[in-house]
């Protein structure tokens, strides 16, 4: 078979197959040539998911009827001044997009430069079927109309309008998030769907475009190094998703998906999060256009940086700082389904004195006036306790989560501050005070161990104790001192000093199986950090322990200290509070 060379329609639809794979592709690119027109505000409007129709109109600077013409032909474009593609400050620079598109749908344009008349031109398919004057503000309006109409192989392969409508909505949230200066509105099939003003401050339009409860649960990331500035908003670690959709990531005003951003991200939270959670973030990336390619990718939706160590290093240490900062800060209000939970004792029609609780007691119930004291209510044993002080209790207005009342099923610590009631997890709280503890004493002298008067035998299957073995010297600079004692077995002489008499065999038992889940996958940091985590867990104050208000108090003064005590290791909140409000809604006050 001799080799031919292709004809032009043929070969825009090749390009449009890189470039348009779905209706959001196409509104993406349109979109963006709208932003690199210098447009201040952008109106879109689709049908059907974007399969039937998408228009999309701008102020930007609009084109003359020769630009116009010329944007239609292949590898077209205003944005590359110069042969340097490797300076590319806009968001496209290819010039395939509007061809492309119009070789596969019915493309329209009209625009209008500022002080002169607006033209239109119409392709159908690859051919021009109409051209001439239009009316129209200062600007442009493309029209795409039935996508893949007459490319029934391509068409078959698109999802259902619900679906594509999701892929646009969110194509447009990532670009109106890149942009805060630009006002966005978007429409579906004539429902208003978005809608987001200029000038609105970063995390305002991340907020408004996530989710509004972001706004009070946020941490702002900045960092600046070598010529390389990151910034965005993160969520705090107990504000998190099941999935992770809602993490966005920009590269110089571009929305990329890119590994080792994402990979960064979940690597600063390693620690804060269980791994089916993800947090919510908006990063943004100012680098140096001669330090990144963004010409990788036909839809450029992936980036390759000339040093990656740095890009991850200031995302993990950019948001690490971030939640350092906060301390103890957790999700701040009450969540509503536990509020829902609370209900009000109904009121009995009997009488006080009627009431069974009496009957049983065999008293006769006395009258009373309204100045005379009544004795002790009969009532059965509370399941809280309160120990009496010894001195005056402190007032909570001088510590942020307050101090210690009494404690709840010798699990949750009952404290009072200004501004509400603070109720604490003990052992979630010292999960997390311990891990901090032992991260302190690693980068120090390393962690103290304690040595077993009588070393003890942990019995495992062969795989398990291989794997603990290769670690042996890992696990020994968080004083833990292992050996091999045959092939199923391991010998603990030592264990952190900081655990206190704690249950070795869980403990060992349990290293064993985080290093069979996770070891392969993680570095050697955060494999560290993942026998650190273990080790706290099984040195923590364990729910069910009575502790003394001296005890509590204690632990909220440390929490209040320690940096990232607003959530577990597992990324569960160690603290809630009832603020005042909250607590005169549960009793109808408000």
């Amino acid at each position: 078979m001799s080799i031919r060379r292709l004809p032009e329609h043929l070969v825009n639809r090749i390009a449009a197959g890189e470039v348009v794979e779905r209706p959001a592709s196409a509104l993406k690119e349109i979109v963006e040539n709208a932003l690199d027109a210098g447009s201040l505000r952008i109106a879109i409007r689709i049908s059907n998911g974007g399969l039937d129709r998408m228009e999309v109109s701008d102020d930007g600077c609009g084109m003359t009827r020769d630009d116009m013409a010329l944007a239609l032909e292949r590898h077209a474009t205003s944005k590359l001044p110069d042969d340097a593609i490797e300076n590319v400050a806009t968001l496209g620079f290819r010039g395939e997009a509007l061809p492309s598109i119009a070789s596969v749908a019915r493309l329209s344009i009209d625009s209008r430069p500022q002080g002169q008349d607006g033209w239109n031109r119409t392709v159908d398919n690859g051919v021009v079927v109409s051209e001439g004057p239009a009316a129209l503000p200062p600007g442009t309006r493309v029209t795409v109309e039935q996508l893949f109409a007459r490319v029934p192989a391509r068409r078959k392969f698109l999802r259902s309008a619900k679906a594509e409508y999701a892929a646009c909505l969110d194509v447009i949230r990532r670009l109106a998030m890149a942009h805060p200066s630009v006002a966005f509105s978007m429409e579906h099939d004539g429902r208003r769907v978005l809608g987001v003003q200029a000038g609105e401050a970063r995390e305002d339009r991340v907020a408004a475009l996530t989710d509004r409860a972001l706004a009070d649960n946020h941490v702002i990331v900045a960092l600046e190094r070598e010529g390389v500035r990151l910034s965005g908003v993160a969520s705090l670690p107990t504000y998190n998703r099941g999935v992770g959709d809602h993490q966005f990531l920009f590269v110089n005003g571009r929305p990329v998906r890119d590994r080792l951003l994402v990979g960064a991200v979940r690597g600063a939270y390693a620690d804060m999060l269980a791994r089916d959670r993800h947090p919510v973030v908006a990063l943004f990336l100012d680098v140096p256009p001669l330090e990144v390619d963004v010409n990788v990718h036909p839809a450029k939706t992936e980036v390759r940086f000339r040093d990656p160590a740095l890009i991850r290093g200031m995302i993990v240490s950019g948001l690490r700082r971030a939640l350092d900062a906060e301390g103890f800060r957790a999700v701040q209000h009450a969540d509503p389904a536990g509020l829902s939970a609370w209900k009000p004792e109904p009121v009995s029609p009997t009488s006080i004195g009627a009431m069974p609780i009496f009957e049983a007691a065999g008293a006769s119930v006395p009258t009373y006036s309204v100045a005379e004291r009544r004795p002790g209510f009969l009532t059965p044993p509370p399941q809280a306790r309160a120990e009496p002080a010894a001195a005056p209790a402190p007032e909570g207005t001088s510590f942020p989560l307050g101090v210690a009342r009494g404690q709840v099923a010798r699990t949750y610590i009952v404290a009072e501050a200004e501004d509400g009631l603070v109720i604490v997890d003990q052992h979630a709280a010292h999960e997390r005070l311990t891990l901090e503890r032992m991260r302190r004493a690693m980068e120090g002298q390393g962690v103290a161990a304690q040595t077993l008067l009588l070393p003890e035998v942990v019995e495992l299957d062969e795989p398990a104790c291989d794997r603990l073995e290769a670690r042996i010297e890992e696990l020994k600079e968080f004083g833990l001192e292992l050996e091999r004692f045959g092939p199923a077995a391991m010998l603990v002489r030592a264990t952190p000093a900081m655990l206190g008499q704690g249950d070795v065999q869980g403990l060992v038992s349990d290293l064993a199986d985080d290093l069979a889940a996770y070891d392969s996958a993680l570095s050697l940091k955060e494999r560290l950090d993942l026998v650190a985590a273990t080790m706290a867990c099984h040195g923590s104050v364990r729910a069910g322990r009575v502790l003394s208000v001296t005890e509590m108090n204690a632990l909220l003064r440390e929490m209040e200290i320690t940096p990232r005590s607003g959530q577990c290791n597992h990324g569960r909140p160690t603290w809630v509070k009832l603020g005042h409000g909250d607590i005169e809604k549960l009793f109808g006050r408000k």
